[in-house]
């Protein structure tokens, strides 16, 4: 890898990226990676196996194709605002499976920076995705060829279509390449770069636009590499210091097998992704990629021995726990059940411990705008929810975003992260300002989390601002209510919102989805939420749904449950 890109020295022109420490390059890690472990394998998606060695040959075959395709960077990180962007994107609208692994690295390889696209967005909702990224490129399965029909010809610069084969059917659009005959077609070797890639290269993930349009936020690699990507232990979160210590950290023995669950368009999947790949473990996606499908998963954690599940929250977790308490499978090997991206409540982890003793179940804190930034542990007989131990960084500022608060302080404060932060959001300086504040001459990101700093150095998750409601002068924080709720047994999912009320200016309201076969009122539930939360938080109206909606990620949409709300 060293031999075929030479890191030594800098060009002038990229000196913003030497520093005293060794700083990562996302395609460069995963080079270096490869060429330890290169028969390993790295990916499993129903029969198919990817190793390590294979992954770096095909990711350099679609660097090679893009590079040829005259993608790549065009200004360097120097020249640049923090907002801009002087490399070309590429767009993954893409199910789960080593195609959307592929496209991140080559594109990274060509020094292009991919981005997700969401693949339930409609045509509107994609097309202003596209133009809001200017997307030159775009990889994507066959499935989506339709709503992508619909939109093309709006998006004059989108030059490169590359179209992944799948079980739709659907033929090439116009003007589109077939990923596989556009891979075949490339050499296998690095694309002859001007300059090698940098730690400054561009990691852009949009955000999932559940309370507002999506916005595109800019990572340098190394930032984010450090933030969720592998460049620090969780736990620990000790930083590795150098490529040598990288490889040194590389698992050499059995294959440690975790399962991916989340779709890769979700940050928290595409992190812990890359977190496990780093270590040399090997990344598994269920048979089924376009759902959850609880049998699906429980059996591919027996076929290949898998000692870890990624998820996100009890939309995601509930239907495997259902599956597990109706049906006996061998998960003898399952030893770690994380979620990210959304909080598993007590009730959850409870039932899960009840089913699985030995585990270890952990929630891990965090946002686009921040990568991992705190997680809490959970075992049978200790189980904890909404709590979290920060990692180094995290911090609570105080309502006027003036100062640092202290452990103990009795203030509700924004959280917040220093250090390997964002640049800011594509195209939107006043946006990056305003989430990016320097405070004493430190630059933090608040992307809108309230919180609490507790005594014990702990830090209260009290849930997103921008889905506060608002009732009587008192400030309610619509996860709150949500956690309160889905501890009655009957509740499979609910989501909060608020709607204007004469009396109190906004009042709460609940969307609840049943569980099958069970029953409950308005008034049960309202009783059970009684018990953990204070009696103005209660919901003034309820409305049961036959399916709460959210994002495939698990996220609740926001957007609806207030359209939702005004109805009841």
């Amino acid at each position: 890898m060293r031999e075929t890109w030479d890191l030594t020295p800098w060009p002038a022109d990229e000196a913003s990226a030497v520093t005293d420490e060794v700083e990562f390059n996302l395609a460069l890690v995963q080079e270096t990676v490869g060429a330890v472990i290169p028969s390993r394998v790295c990916i499993i998606h129903g029969e198919r196996r990817l190793t390590f060695g294979q992954l770096t040959e095909r990711s350099r075959r679609l660097a090679s194709y893009l590079h040829r395709r005259g993608l790549g960077l065009h200004r360097r990180r120097a020249e640049l605002e923090p907002w801009e962007s002087g490399q070309d994107h590429v767009g993954l609208y893409l199910y789960n499976g080593n195609e959307y692994v592929e496209g991140m690295l080559g594109a990274y390889k060509a020094r292009a920076a991919p981005f997700n696209v969401n693949y339930r967005y409609v045509a509107e909702e994609l097309r202003y995705l596209l133009a809001d990224a200017g997307a030159r490129g775009l990889v994507y399965h066959a499935a989506f060829a339709p709503v992508l029909a619909e939109v093309v010809a709006d998006l004059p610069g989108l030059e490169v279509l590359l179209q992944v084969a799948d079980e739709s059917g659907h033929r090439l659009l116009p003007g589109a390449v077939d990923y596989e005959e556009a891979l075949a077609s490339a050499p296998s070797e690095l694309p002859a770069l001007s300059a090698p890639p940098s730690a400054d290269d561009l990691y852009i993930l949009y955000t999932g636009g559940t309370t507002g349009m999506p916005k595109g936020v800019l990572w340098r690699q190394h930032d984010i590499f450090r933030a969720a990507m592998g460049g620090r232990a969780y736990g620990t979160w000790e930083p590795l210091s150098d490529y040598q210590e990288l490889e040194s950290k590389i698992l050499r023995g059995d294959e440690v097998r975790i399962l991916n669950l989340p779709p890769l368009m979700h940050g928290a999947a595409q992190w812990a992704t890359f977190y496990y790949m780093t270590m040399g473990a090997t990344v598994v996606f269920p048979s089924d990629t376009t759902r959850v499908d609880p049998v699906d998963v429980w059996q591919t954690v027996e076929r290949h021995r898998v000692v870890g599940i990624t998820a996100v929250g009890d939309a995601m977790a509930r239907p495997l726990i259902e599956e597990l308490e109706r049906h006996e499978y061998d998960t003898s090997s399952l030893v770690a059940f994380g979620s990210g991206g959304a909080i598993l409540s007590e009730g959850m982890k409870a039932r899960l411990l009840a089913k699985l003793p030995n585990l270890l179940v952990t929630d891990v804190g965090g946002a686009s705008e921040t990568g991992a930034q705190m997680g809490n542990s959970s075992v049978a007989g200790s189980v904890c929810s909404g709590r979290f131990t920060p990692g180094p960084g995290t911090v609570v500022l105080d309502a006027q975003l003036s100062r640092l608060l202290e452990p103990g302080e009795d203030h509700q404060g924004w959280l917040a992260q220093f250090g390997a932060v964002p640049l800011g959001y594509l195209g939107d300086p006043e946006k990056t300002a305003s989430t990016f504040p320097t405070i004493d001459g430190v630059r933090y990101s608040v992307p809108g989390d309230r919180a609490r700093w507790l005594a014990d150095g702990q830090i209260e998750l009290l849930g997103r601002d921008s889905v506060t409601i608002n009732s009587g002068g008192e400030k309610i924080f619509a996860e709150e209510v949500e956690q309160a709720i889905i501890r009655h047994p009957a509740v499979a999912d609910v989501v909060v919102a608020g709607r204007p009320s004469e009396r109190w200016g906004q009042e709460v309201v609940a969307l609840v989805q049943l569980a099958t076969g069970r029953s409950a009122s308005a008034d049960e539930l309202r009783a059970e939420a009684a018990k953990h939360i204070a009696g103005y938080k209660l919901p003034k109206a309820i409305g049961f749904c036959e399916t709460i909606v959210r994002s495939p990620s698990g996220k609740a949409d926001y957007r609806w449950a207030r359209e939702q709300a005004l109805g009841i």
